[in-house]
C-alpha cells in the first residue's frame, strides 16, 4: 500500500491508453508489449484554493521497459467549474521516453482559485488524448473542487441542523438516490453508475468480492465507489453495506465466530459484546461502515433454514444476547464514528422466525428439481394473534432501540396474517404500515431508518400484475408509503428510481414520506462520520482475523458447547488417549462455518484459515494418539475413545428449510437433503464407532438440532457443537477438560420429528433435552466457594460431607434448603445467584439423569431458564428444587 492513501485510492476508474509500439531492438517484441498509460485516480477532489496534481503511470505488458516513446497530451476540459476563474487552464504534454521503466509515473498539476464564496461542489474534466497509430484513451480524469462554506459541511453544528440544511438543497432525484442501494457487482465493471444514479448506498451480498478477496483489496474498492458518491454536487458519501452475521465471514483471513444459536448457548452477554465490537474492528478495518446485523429473530420451528441466525428460540434468551449491538455501534452517543464500530442493523421485523410450516409446499416439493421447489417456511407468513406476536416476535425490537439505539432496522420477507380479521389475507412486511410506520417508528419511536431486504418490495402482490415478480409502479409506492427508507435493489437500481420518480411526480408518494426517508438516512451518515471522514483508512487491515480476535472465537467456541449427555463421567478425556476420530464434520472447517461465510451458502472444505476440529484436538493434546477415518473405514482396535463428529453441510436461508430446495450449485456434499435426521452415512459412523470402542462420544456440527434418539443409549457422551466457525480448538479446549462445559441449550432438542416445533411454554413439553439444558464438568461447588466468603450461610452449604469428592452434590436437599434464602438484590446479588442456580441446576439435572425426577421435569427446568434469563431467581431457584428434591 501508498505510504499517503489519498493520493492513490481515491480511483473510480482507469484512464487506459494501449497501443502496439515497435521496440527499436526486436521486430517480434512489437506484436507483444502492449503500453497502458493510466491516470492513478479518475475522480480527484481539491480544496479551494489547491493545487492537485494529477498522477499519470506507464504500464506495460511484459513488464520490460518501454521499448519506444509514449505521449499524452492533456488539457483541462469544460465542465461545472469556470475556467480562469475558478481554477487556472492547463494545457501540454507528458511524454514518457523509450527505456522508461514499467509504472514511471507523471504528475499534472492544476491550480484551483479562492473565490471565498459558498459553493456546492464544481467540476474540471481534464481530457487526455493521444495520436499514437492504434493507441486509445479508455476514460478521462475528473478534478472536484470541494463544496465548502457551506453549513451541513460544518461539523462545529448539530447534526439535525446539519442534516436540514442539507436535505433543503437536494433535489427530488437526489433523495431519490439517497434512498437506493445497488449491489457491487452492478456497479463493478462501471464505478461512475454511482454518481450517475446519485447512490445513497452499495452492498455485498454473500460471496460478492473484490476480484482479490483481501482486506486491502476491500478498502480499494470501497474507496473507488465513495470517490464517485463525491464526484457529485453535494458530495453526499455513499455507504456501504454488508452481512457479516458471525464476524466478517464475506472477506477471506477474517475470524469466523460461532454463529448466533451457539452464543445464544453461552449465556453470556458480555462476550456476544466482545464478538460485536471484534467483528465491527474487522468490517471497519475493510472499509465498510455498516453491518446487515444482527438477527434479533425468535427461532420458534427448527425446520427453518435461518434458524441457527436466531440465538435462541424464546425472547427472554434473544434480548439479552443484544448486546452485540453495543459491541457493533458502541455504547456511549458518538461512538459510531470510531475507527471499530458500525452501523448495526435489527432484522427481520418482525415475525420471521415463528412463520407456519407449509406442509403442503414441502410435499410438492417431492420428485421435483431443485430450481422447481419452493420454500416450505423460510420466507412464509406468521398467523397469529396481536398479543402473541408482541410477546414473542415484536418484542426483541423494544430493547434494541430503547436499550442499545441500534441504528437501522431490516424488514422481513415473511407476511403476518392476523387472526382476529379471519385466516387468508396475509401482509407482506414491507408492505404493511401499520407494523412499519405507525408501531415501529411511531409507538416505539424509532428514529434510525429502515433498509429493505434484497428485492424485498419485488415481493409485494400488485393486484393488476400478479405474475409480476419483479418491480412495478404500485410495489414501489406501497413499499415506500409503508415506511422503508432505503431499498435494496441489487440489480433494478435505475428502474427503482424511475418509478419512484414518477410516484412522486403523480402526487402517490408525498414530498413528506420522502423528506422523512432521506432525513433518517443522512442523520446516520453524519453521525458515522461519513461527511468528515469519507475515504476509508488501511491502517487497520491487521485487525482482520488478528490473534485478538480469533481468542475471544476460541472463547466462545468453547462457551458454546453443550453437553447433552456424560454417561460415566466420558468427557473430559484424558490428554494421552487413545483416540479414534472419525465423522465427516471432524476435519472441514466449512462445514464447521457454516452458511454466510466467504459464499451465501457457505461451502464445504477448507474454505477458510482457521483450525478444524481435529487439528484441534491435535493441538490441544499433544500427546493423544489420534487415528482419523472420515468414514470410520480405518481399523478401530486400540482405541480407547471414539470422538464422532457428524452433522450438517451448509446452507443459507430457504436452501436450508427441511423439505425445501437443494441448493445444486453448491458443492456436492451440500446437495443433500436437508433434514432434522442425521444423514444415513453419519447414522452408520456413529453405529461402527459406538458399537466397536468402549467409550463413544458423538459431536454435532449444526445449525439445529439432529434427531439422534434411536442411538443415544449407544452414545456415552453427546454434545451440541453448533457451528463453531474458525476456531474449532475452543472444541477440544471442553473436550479435554482445558475449559468446563458450560453451555446451556438455545433451543429444545426434539426426542422425534413428530414434536416438531417444540418450544419452552408448550402445552405437552416432552422433548429429549429442554430448553436450558447443559450438563456441567466444573460442578457448582466451585462456584459456590467462590461468592461464599461474605455469606456465613453460604460457607455452612460448602461442608464436606454435602459434597462428594469430585465436587459433585451428594445431599441435594441439605444444600439446597438455605441456598434458596440466599438470593436476592444489591451489591454482588448476580454473581451470587447465579451460582446458587447453578448449583441447583446440576442438582436437577442429575435427578434426571439417575431417573428420580417427577415427570413434568423437562417443563420445570425449561422455565426455571426462561425465569433466570427473566431476571427472576426465586422462581427459576422454586422451579429447579422441585425437580432435584
Amino acid at each position: 500500500m501508498s505510504s499517503c492513501w489519498r493520493s492513490r485510492v481515491a480511483l473510480v476508474g482507469t484512464v487506459v491508453l494501449a497501443a502496439s509500439l515497435l521496440p527499436a531492438s526486436s521486430a517480434s517484441a512489437a506484436s507483444t508489449q502492449t503500453v497502458t498509460v493510466a491516470a492513478d485516480r479518475s475522480v480527484q477532489t481539491v480544496d479551494e484554493g489547491g493545487r492537485a496534481a494529477v498522477t499519470v503511470s506507464v504500464t506495460t505488458s511484459d513488464g520490460r521497459p518501454l521499448a519506444a516513446p509514449t505521449t499524452v497530451r492533456y488539457t483541462t476540459g469544460s465542465g461545472t467549474a469556470t475556467a480562469s476563474a475558478d481554477y487556472a487552464p492547463v494545457a501540454g504534454a507528458l511524454t514518457f521516453p523509450a527505456g522508461s521503466r514499467s509504472g514511471t509515473a507523471r504528475p499534472i498539476t492544476v491550480t484551483v482559485h479562492n473565490d471565498r464564496t459558498a459553493e456546492t461542489a464544481e467540476t474540471i474534466p481534464l481530457a487526455l488524448a493521444t495520436a499514437a497509430t492504434g493507441a486509445t484513451v479508455g476514460g478521462q480524469p475528473v478534478l472536484v473542487v470541494n463544496a465548502h462554506g457551506l453549513p451541513y459541511l460544518d461539523r462545529r453544528l448539530p447534526v439535525d441542523r446539519r442534516v436540514a440544511d442539507l436535505l433543503g438543497r437536494m433535489t427530488v432525484e437526489e433523495k431519490i438516490g439517497q434512498m437506493t442501494q445497488a449491489e457491487r457487482a452492478a456497479v463493478a465493471a462501471d464505478p461512475t453508475l454511482v454518481a450517475q444514479w446519485r447512490l445513497g448506498s452499495v452492498l455485498s451480498g454473500g460471496g460478492s468480492t473484490p476480484v482479490t478477496n483481501t482486506p486491502a483489496a476491500w478498502v480499494d474498492m470501497v474507496n473507488e465507489f465513495q470517490a464517485q458518491a463525491l464526484s457529485t454536487r453535494l458530495q453526499i458519501p455513499m455507504i456501504y453495506g454488508i452481512d457479516a452475521v458471525h464476524g466478517h465471514g464475506n472477506v477471506y483471513g477474517a475470524t469466523v465466530f460461532p454463529h448466533n444459536v451457539g452464543l445464544g448457548a453461552t449465556r453470556d452477554p458480555a462476550l456476544v459484546e466482545r464478538i460485536g465490537h471484534a467483528t465491527a474492528t474487522e468490517v471497519r478495518a475493510t472499509g465498510i461502515p455498516w453491518n446487515f446485523a444482527p438477527c434479533v429473530c425468535v427461532s420458534r420451528d427448527e425446520r427453518w433454514g435461518r434458524s441457527y441466525e436466531s440465538f435462541g428460540e424464546d425472547p427472554a434468551l434473544v434480548i439479552p444476547m443484544e448486546t452485540v449491538i453495543d459491541g457493533l455501534q458502541g455504547r456511549r452517543a458518538g461512538q459510531l464514528d470510531d475507527a471499530d464500530r458500525v452501523l448495526a442493523t435489527a432484522k427481520h421485523y418482525a415475525g420471521d422466525g415463528d412463520t407456519d410450516y407449509d406442509e403442503v409446499t414441502a410435499a410438492a416439493n417431492e420428485g421435483k428439481p431443485w430450481w422447481e421447489q419452493r420454500y416450505p417456511i423460510d420466507q412464509g407468513v406468521t398467523v397469529t394473534d396481536r398479543a402473541h406476536f408482541a410477546r414473542t416476535d415484536l418484542s426483541p425490537y423494544g430493547p434494541a432501540l430503547w436499550r442499545h439505539d441500534v441504528g437501522s432496522v431490516m424488514p422481513s420477507f415473511s407476511s403476518v396474517d392476523w387472526t382476529e380479521d379471519g385466516l387468508g389475507n396475509p401482509t407482506k412486511m414491507h408492505a404493511n404500515r401499520e407494523l412499519l410506520t405507525d408501531v415501529l417508528k411511531g409507538r416505539m419511536g424509532f428514529d434510525g431508518f429502515l433498509i429493505s431486504d434484497w428485492e424485498g418490495i419485488h415481493q409485494i402482490p400488485d393486484p393488476a400484475e400478479p405474475t409480476n415478480t419483479g418491480l412495478t409502479a404500485y410495489k414501489v409506492r406501497v413499499g415506500v408509503n409503508a415506511g422503508t427508507d432505503m431499498f435494496m435493489e441489487p440489480n433494478s437500481a435505475p428502474q427503482f428510481e424511475e418509478l419512484l420518480l414518477a410516484e412522486v411526480t403523480a402526487g402517490r408518494v408525498s414530498p413528506a414520506r420522502l423528506d422523512d426517508a432521506v432525513r433518517r438516512i443522512l442523520r446516520k451518515k453524519f453521525e458515522l462520520g461519513l461527511f468528515e471522514q469519507p475515504y476509508a483508512s488501511a491502517a487497520n487491515v491487521d485487525q482482520v482475523g488478528s490473534a485478538k480476535h480469533r481468542a475471544i472465537g476460541r472463547d466462545a467456541v468453547a462457551k458454546s458447547q453443550v453437553l447433552l449427555k456424560n454417561a460415566g463421567r466420558a468427557l473430559p478425556l484424558r490428554r494421552d488417549a487413545n483416540l479414534y476420530v472419525a465423522g465427516r464434520n471432524a476435519d472441514d472447517i466449512g462445514n464447521q462455518a457454516g452458511g454466510w461465510t466467504i459464499t451465501w451458502q457457505g461451502q464445504s472444505g477448507d474454505l477458510i484459515p482457521g483450525t478444524t476440529i481435529l487439528e484441534g484436538i491435535r493441538q490441544v493434546a499433544p500427546q493423544a494418539k489420534v487415528t482419523y477415518s472420515a468414514d470410520a473405514s480405518a481399523p478401530t482396535a486400540g482405541a480407547d475413545v471414539g470422538v464422532v463428529v457428524v452433522g450438517e453441510t451448509p446452507y443459507a436461508e430457504g436452501y436450508g428449510d427441511v423439505g425445501g430446495p437443494e441448493c445444486g450449485w453448491c458443492s456436492t456434499p451440500q446437495q443433500e437433503e436437508k433434514s432434522l435426521r442425521l444423514q444415513p452415512a453419519d447414522r452408520a459412523v456413529i453405529d461402527k464407532v459406538c458399537a466397536e470402542i468402549e467409550t463413544c462420544v458423538v459431536l454435532v456440527v449444526s445449525g439445529r438440532p439432529q434427531l439422534v434418539t434411536d442411538q443415544l443409549g449407544r452414545i456415552d457422551a453427546l454434545v451440541a457443537s453448533w457451528l463453531p466457525g474458525s476456531e474449532g480448538a475452543g472444541v477440544a479446549d471442553v473436550l479435554f477438560g482445558r475449559r468446563p462445559f458450560t453451555g446451556r441449550l438455545p433451543v429444545s432438542w426434539p426426542r422425534s420429528e413428530a414434536q416438531v416445533p417444540i418450544n419452552v411454554g408448550d402445552r405437552d413439553y416432552q422433548p429429549l433435552f429442554p430448553f436450558g439444558w447443559g450438563l456441567r464438568t466444573d460442578h457448582g461447588r466451585s462456584g459456590l466457594a467462590a461468592v461464599a466468603d461474605q455469606r456465613p450461610e453460604l460457607r455452612a452449604a460448602l461442608a464436606p460431607g454435602n459434597w462428594n469428592a469430585d465436587g459433585s452434590l451428594r445431599n441435594a436437599p441439605e444444600v439446597l434448603r438455605p441456598l434458596g434464602r440466599q438470593l436476592g438484590t444489591g451489591q454482588g446479588a448476580a454473581a451470587r445467584n447465579d451460582a446458587i442456580l447453578a448449583v441447583a441446576r446440576e442438582a436437577a439435572q442429575s435427578a434426571v439423569v439417575r431417573g428420580s425426577a417427577p415427570a413434568d421435569w423437562a417443563t420445570l427446568i425449561a422455565e426455571a431458564d426462561r425465569a433466570q434469563l427473566a431476571d427472576d431467581p426465586v422462581r427459576a431457584f422454586t422451579l429447579l428444587a422441585r425437580v432435584a428434591t
